[in-house]
């Protein structure tokens, strides 16, 4: 049995409300879950593929101009249609700060944008995005020539626009291709890093999903876990208060406000881009509903709060496949992703006695693949599917609180293994100091610093909860 896997892996749905208090009836809310873990378990990458002795060491996105991204398009737009389709260039910009922007500047709601993939903040990255502009072409007929749209800041140009006549989907681009110069590091390191590079090549890379799904403070996935309990105070704690995850300690103040219910200073704490922190107090000062709170701060950062639960129980299944050796092999009960056509089959006893799966394995031809849990996620069976289960419930986390409710997911396969392709290399000194240049194609939804991190110890001036630094990558 074949199936592809879903583009999304995350229901876009808006939540509807049924009453005026701070819960809704609901098989989710009603029904008593596992209890969440504490300590709430770290979701970041721990194992690596190759090994670390002499790794040289190195700095990421020391400067935006050191780490670009451009998308390669799945398609191009036709010309026609009521969907207008931007190529834009942002620098040091979040992918929810360009909602916000697009929004304002179009008059539209966030569901009416279409964005295939989050790129970073921390960088210089090209993309498409799509604004629904129903009976409004001729209102914007005039913008559609290069360099008409004027967004109003300088950290982002509209390089093209044009018409189709569908909304740009999550998944709806062929990769990203990535430029990124590592400073702090000696050039001369370069010949080892090409010989690191050229393994991943062959074996691939493991899969992860970097540090920018977990957020700044590393507990979107606990904000996911929370939310579908739909635990609507428990998630206003963890995103407002003092009492949960690591904070930058400038925010004490404020947070500690916010538990002793003094809201009006707790406001003051939050800037432009604490959006969802911005949103979701101003919406309980105004309502006092809880539950209207979380809903406020939209589609985009719910499924994003899912999807981070549904990546922290990957990540920590192929941080287990690399610890046992089994990070490029498959067992009876496995789920395999076929890289070509990003389908997946359960392998079976049949599978391994006909012998061919090795050689395909070797040739990067399928992978091992990993849940990303929700409703039509193909399960695998036997001591897989135990495994699996057992890393979501790690979480606090059940199958059926991802696979139905209003934030559910669809749910989807992913492989172990990526594999960069079109790579290049250089070094060299310009006037910040020595660099190693890289540049390679990842496919859709892979981390350009999940490849980098088997290359170099990665450095950044970037903050962690643990107090040591990470990069913001980029995905999708």
């Amino acid at each position: 049995m074949a199936v592809t896997p879903s583009s999304t892996g995350v229901h876009d749905r808006e939540p509807v409300e049924k009453d005026d208090r701070g819960s809704t009836p609901s098989a989710s809310a009603s029904r008593s879950w596992l209890p969440l873990p504490s300590p709430f378990p770290d979701p970041h990458p721990r194992g690596h593929l190759l090994p670390r002795d002499g790794v040289p060491t190195g700095v990421l996105k020391e400067r935006a101009e050191d780490f670009l991204v451009e998308e390669l398009p799945l398609y191009e737009p036709e010309g026609e249609g009521e969907h207008l389709y931007l190529g834009i260039q942002k620098r040091m910009m979040a992918h929810a700060e360009l909602l916000r922007l697009l929004g304002r500047h179009f008059g539209v709601a966030e569901s009416a944008i279409g964005a295939a993939g989050m790129k970073d903040r921390l960088a210089i990255t090209r993309q498409m995005v799509s604004i629904h502009l129903p009976g409004r072409a001729k209102e914007f007929a005039a913008e559609t020539g290069s360099g008409a749209i004027d967004l109003g800041t300088e950290r982002v140009t509209v390089l093209w626009a044009a018409w189709h006549r569908n909304k740009l989907r999550r998944g709806h681009l062929a990769g990203n291709r990535f430029v990124v110069r590592i400073r702090r590091i000696d050039p001369l390191a370069a010949p080892t890093l090409w010989r690191r590079l050229q393994v991943l090549e062959q074996r691939g890379a493991p899969n992860h999903f970097g540090p920018q799904r977990f957020g700044y403070r590393g507990n979107t996935h606990r904000l996911g876990a929370i939310l579908l309990r739909q635990d609507w105070e428990g998630v206003l704690a963890e995103l407002l208060g003092a009492k949960g995850s690591w904070f930058p300690e400038h925010q004490r103040r404020y947070r500690e406000a916010f538990d002793a219910g003094d809201y009006e200073l707790a406001a003051q704490g939050w800037g432009p881009n604490d959006a969802a922190e911005r949103v979701a107090l101003r919406k309980l000062m105004k309502s006092g509903n809880p539950r209207r709170a979380v809903l406020s701060v939209g589609d985009h950062a719910r499924s994003f709060w899912v999807s981070a639960i549904q990546s922290a129980a990957y990540n920590r299944l192929l941080d287990d496949r690399l610890a046992s050796g089994t990070f490029e092999t498959l067992r009876e009960g496995d789920v395999a992703f076929r890289h070509a056509g990003g389908s997946s089959f359960i392998v079976s006893r049949g599978d391994l006695d006909r012998g061919d799966l090795e050689p395909r394995l070797a040739k990067g031809e399928i992978s091992p693949a990993g849940p990303l849990w929700g409703a039509k996620l193909l399960e695998a069976s036997g001591e897989t599917a135990a495994e699996e289960l057992e890393a979501l419930k790690a979480f606090g986390v059940e199958p059926a609180m991802l696979a139905s409710g209003p934030d559910g997911a669809d749910g989807a396969r992913r492989p172990y293994r990526l594999f960069p392709a079109n790579c290049e290399l250089d070094a060299g000194t310009d006037e910040h100091g020595g660099y190693v240049r890289l540049a390679f194609d990842l496919s859709k939804g892979a981390f350009a610093t999940t490849l980098l991190r088997e290359l170099i110890d990665e450095q950044s001036a970037e903050p962690r909860p643990s107090g040591n630094t990470a990069a913001d990558e980029a995905s999708d």
